[in-house]
């Protein structure tokens, strides 16, 4: 059965090389879990939706509510699925640099990535448009 699970957290150290590893560490271990999935991150944020099957998505976010990179970690959506929406993700990242900030304010009060005053289907729909703008840098 696959599921799709998107949460939020704070980041510990926002430094670039610290967000890099986070990203290159999804990238290495997502393929052998069969986890697909993408990561925004912006202003010491991370909003991200994880796929695969249940088990292995549960394990991997049991594993980053124990990260100690991470803080405030805040489910926000989860529903089984019958298709991932992010089959050739093994973790995409979304370039908070390069967005228009009339994106953000579509589905926030403010031009800034803030997953925690929205609901989880905004943050959702947020996702879905920046896939759709090519706000995604690397598939791999």
């Amino acid at each position: 059965m696959l599921v799709r699970l998107l949460y939020a957290s704070r980041a510990i150290d926002t430094s670039p090389d610290a967000i890099d590893a986070i990203l290159a560490q999804s990238r290495q271990y997502n393929p052998g879990s069969g986890i697909t999935g993408i990561l925004c991150y912006g202003g010491g944020i991370f909003l991200q939706a994880i796929e695969g099957g249940r088990m292995a998505v549960s394990e991997l976010y049991g594993h980053i509510q124990r990260d100690p990179r991470h803080k405030d970690v805040v489910l926000l959506h989860y529903q089984e699925i019958s298709e991932r929406r992010f089959a050739g993700w093994t973790m995409g990242a979304v370039n908070m640099s390069k967005i228009n900030a009339s994106i953000l304010l579509k589905y926030a009060e403010k031009p800034e990535l803030n997953p925690y005053t929205v609901s989880g289907s905004v943050s959702l729909a947020l996702l879905e448009e920046l896939m759709a703008t090519a706000c995604i840098i690397g598939r791999s």
